[in-house]
């Protein structure tokens, strides 16, 4: 088998929750060898959110924490973060989420990190960064959907804001974080040395708001909440049908015009105030409540049959049941099988990463609590069994 891109690659990931853990399991998929570092006993908090659990695994964790060895070290004590460095020199990335003031105190800053290793890429993740009068505060997702105005875009015309579905400030972040220290791999190739990176969570989630946000600058006007219609494409929402919800996504006015010939209405098409899109958002008022009768007239699939057929984009709302039941959620890996420890067939989410030329390498539990720690110590570090057992005995590991 090919090479995987960063087969030649070591991840230290000792951050927690979503974040920084999704970007080292991104990392993984991709071939990096990523070492989970817990603390002994509690571990991540993610393995005790839920139900629902597998054993003693939580859904939360499983689904952020594949493709990783995982290791139990405390920090707190001299021994613990002497093996924290050794461990850090070996590596090529590191993943953390300590608050700046905790980071300081244990001995685990940027700074220190990189003087310990200078070729080290360090990813730091925090709610609000390195910088600022927030700098030291925790960062939870929910609050930074609601700090970052995510929330006041979302939910219901005249219901209360929401938040999305997911933790979605997390995963953006997590996403941003994968890209940023891929770059600085790149960039090290030229220069020699380490990058600390700095990456806020409320910085992410505002970046990710994209032309919704622009708008706002644009303008000086604050977008109202669109519920599940869109700000600036008309008609771009759901609609009920006879029987279900069905997604209508008309993006351009040729797809209008096809949209019209469709539902069989060449008066609509004909109408000069829906002609282009401009004039189709300055009368959503007029045309939105139109199609809302129109569609309602016949099922969901009856029209996704048309639609199809005129080469209109729209969706069906699906539950996750009927996601990974669809043909193409299997000829895309959607879902994989990996084996548990006792080699139990365990369902996860894929990575979604294909790259032509290479297959994907095969994906791994989530490990249990310190499941590599051994392993890790010795085979890694060189540490015998002796040297291993008097970790354990001042209960390091």
């Amino acid at each position: 088998m090919p090479t995987q891109p960063l087969a030649d690659i070591r991840v230290l990931d000792a951050s927690r929750v979503l974040a920084g853990p999704f970007c080292g399991q991104m990392l993984g998929d991709l071939g990096a060898e990523v070492i989970k570092v817990e603390r002994p006993g509690a571990g991540d908090e993610t393995r005790g959110w839920g139900p629902p659990f597998l054993n003693d695994l939580s859904a939360y964790y499983l689904s952020c924490n594949r493709n990783k060895n995982g290791i139990t070290l405390d920090l707190s004590q001299p021994e613990g973060l002497r093996v924290f460095y050794d461990l850090a020199k070996r590596s090529d990335i590191l993943l953390e989420n300590f608050r700046a003031a905790s980071a300081d105190k244990l001995g685990v800053s940027p700074a220190k990190l990189l003087a310990v290793n200078p070729r080290l890429i360090v990813c730091s993740i925090s709610g609000f960064g390195r910088t600022g009068p927030w700098s030291d505060l925790p960062g939870y997702d929910f609050a930074i959907q609601g700090l970052s105005g995510m929330m006041s875009i979302t939910g219901p015309v005249d219901g209360p804001p929401s938040k999305v579905g997911v933790a979605m400030a997390d995963v953006v972040t997590g996403l941003y974080a994968a890209s940023a220290v891929l770059a600085c791999l790149h960039a090290r190739r030229q220069s020699g040395h380490g990058y600390a990176i700095d990456l806020a969570l409320l910085d992410c989630a505002v970046a990710s708001q994209v032309n919704v946000a622009q708008a706002y600058l644009t303008s000086g006007t604050v977008p109202a909440r669109q519920g599940n219609a869109h700000l600036q494409i008309v008609p771009y929402q759901v609609f009920k049908t006879a029987d279900d919800w069905l997604i209508l996504a008309v993006g351009n006015d040729a797809q209008w015009q096809r949209f019209c010939q469709a539902v069989e209405r060449p008066d609509l098409a004909a109408d000069i105030r829906f002609t282009t899109n401009t004039q189709r958002v300055r009368e959503r008022g007029i045309l939105v409540p139109m199609i809302v009768e129109l569609l309602i007239t016949r099922t969901a699939l009856d029209w996704q049959q048309r639609l199809l057929a005129a080469d209109v984009p729209h969706a069906p709302v699906l539950n996750y049941q009927q996601l990974f039941a669809l043909d193409q959620a299997n000829a895309r890996g959607l879902k994989i099988v990996v084996r548990d420890i006792d080699g139990k067939p365990v369902d996860l989410i894929g990575p979604p990463v294909h790259i032509d030329g290479l297959d994907r390498a095969e994906s791994t539990m989530p490990p249990r609590l310190g499941q590599h720690t051994d392993n890790v110590l010795r085979e890694l570090l060189g540490y015998d069994t002796q040297a291993i057992d008097a970790l354990r005995a001042h209960k390091v590991i």
